[in-house]
């Protein structure tokens, strides 16, 4: 169990709740290792103010509100400084209730004020582990005795290192209450055991705690609120804050969200878990949305309809209501492809949704007689087929669909007969080439014709002159 936390409650509440823990907690181990420690801490209380029922629950419940689960050394919260230095608390009594809560191995940060023979005399500043004060302004002295203090390096006197005005991470190592008086030790095994890793001895102003630093702020600036300080902090906004409490509560969809043991005993319907309520939060919330997207439509208020639209699905991503708004919009202003886009996405969500599909319907159409005038005749019969299929009975679609076919018939007769033509064409240039290669054959085979006989009537000539001599 978290010791520091249920030793606050039991000094608010006083010796009754202390009796109701000892009573409904005796066989729990935990409680049973601080249970010494509890009576030192009650405060006399006017009974006027206790809350028997309060108190009940508390005890009751104890194992489960002080689980050791909820200390963590890594916070995902904002760390704020202690919010007693926003309040009107005394001095005695802060120096009483930090005598009372500090235990040997706590951190604490300090300012070596003397150096002396038998060690090293340390003003404390803050707390540096679970428990984080402020308490500079207390004056709190501590001790660090020499033997408490390790060498470094090879001399022979370990406070050598240390001077006056440094500042020292070190451990608690003893605690006299009723003298008010600490022991310091430089060694880490004086560490609790979730400490034990920390480095003791001189550091820097960079090395001191957040809370510190912050609350330095708040001493300087005496307008600095908690609130404004919080708001501040970026841990504020981290969105891990939710899932880490959720995961220290033990709440999550396949668990019971409740500390109440009679409600873990029984099984929730899923309509009841936090995911399927926020899931209908959201719808109607987009829902809204829509509804002043539309006004806002009517009334030709388009920018107004389209910023409204777009939130809808900001909040329900796959609303189907403002799919159909946006498309329509879409539609409206020509963007025929974004609105299709809207319609169709509208439709996998909600096949049955009759105005998703009378609108898809219709800007198919439109979008298939845009495509008809740039001649894109095969593209726009695919769009009037996919209308045709999503409603039957859509008699435009149907119409544009045969129009479109018959023209298409028509294109491709024409380009058939103009073929033909073409081919028509081939042939008689090809007849008429090849009667001149006949003609030219023919005119080829007359001139070696003639020049055979002409060189055959030159031989005999020439023979019959050679007989004459």
């Amino acid at each position: 169990m978290e010791r520091d936390l249920l030793r606050q409650s039991v000094s608010y509440h006083g010796e009754n709740l202390l009796s109701l823990l000892q009573c409904e907690q005796s066989e729990n181990p935990d409680f049973k290792h601080v249970a010494a420690d509890l009576s030192k801490t009650l405060n006399l209380r006017d009974t006027e103010e206790a809350s028997p029922v309060l108190e009940q629950f508390i005890a009751r419940k104890a194992d489960l509100l002080f689980a050791a689960s909820w200390k963590t050394s890594t916070p995902a919260h904002a760390v704020m400084p202690p919010l007693e230095q926003f309040m009107e608390v005394c001095v005695e009594e802060r120096r009483e209730l930090f005598y009372r809560d500090v235990e040997r191995g706590d951190l604490v940060i300090g300012r070596i004020n003397s150096v002396r023979d038998f060690g090293l005399f340390v003003t404390l500043l803050c707390t540096a582990g679970g428990l984080e004060r402020d308490i500079e302004d207390l004056e709190i002295k501590a001790l660090c005795p020499l033997r408490y203090v390790p060498s470094a390096g090879n001399h022979d006197d370990p406070l050598f290192y240390y001077q006056i005005g440094d500042l020292i991470r070190a451990g608690v190592k003893g605690i006299d209450r009723y003298h008010e008086k600490l022991t310091l030790s430089l060694y880490s095994s004086s560490l609790a055991p979730h400490l034990d890793k920390v480095k003791l001895g001189v550091i820097s102003k960079e090395d001191l705690p957040l809370h510190y630093t912050r609350g330095e702020k708040v001493a300087a600036d005496s307008s600095q609120t908690y609130e404004k300080l919080l708001e501040s902090s970026l841990g504020l906004s981290n969105p891990l804050n939710v899932h880490f409490l959720l995961g220290k509560l033990g709440i999550s969809d396949t668990q019971t969200p409740s500390l109440m043991r009679g409600l873990q005993s029984k099984r929730f319907k899923e309509d009841d878990f936090a995911t399927a309520i926020r899931k209908k939060q959201s719808v109607s919330w987009a829902l809204k949305c829509v509804k002043g997207g539309v006004d806002h439509f009517k009334s030709g208020r388009h920018v107004e309809a389209m910023n409204e639209y777009k939130k809808a699905l900001e909040i329900d991503t796959n609303n189907v209501e403002a799919l159909v708004a946006r498309g329509a919009l879409y539609a409206t202003k020509g963007s025929l492809m974004k609105a299709i886009d809207d319609f169709e996405l509208a439709l996998e969500n909600c096949p049955t949704h009759r105005n998703a599909k009378k609108y898809l319907c219709q800007t198919l159409v439109e979008r298939g007689g845009q495509l008809e005038e740039e001649e894109k005749l095969v593209t726009a019969e695919g769009l009037y087929k996919r209308a045709t299929v999503l409603d039957d009975t859509f008699q435009e679609a149907a119409e544009a669909l045969t129009k479109l076919q018959l023209r298409i018939q028509k294109s491709l007769k024409l380009k058939e007969q103009e073929a033909a033509k073409e081919q028509e064409q081939t042939k008689t240039v090809e007849t008429s080439a090849e009667k001149l290669r006949k003609i030219l054959k023919e005119e080829r085979s007359c001139s070696v014709h003639s020049s055979f006989i002409y060189r055959n009537q030159v031989v005999k000539a020439c023979s019959h002159q050679a007989l004459k001599l």
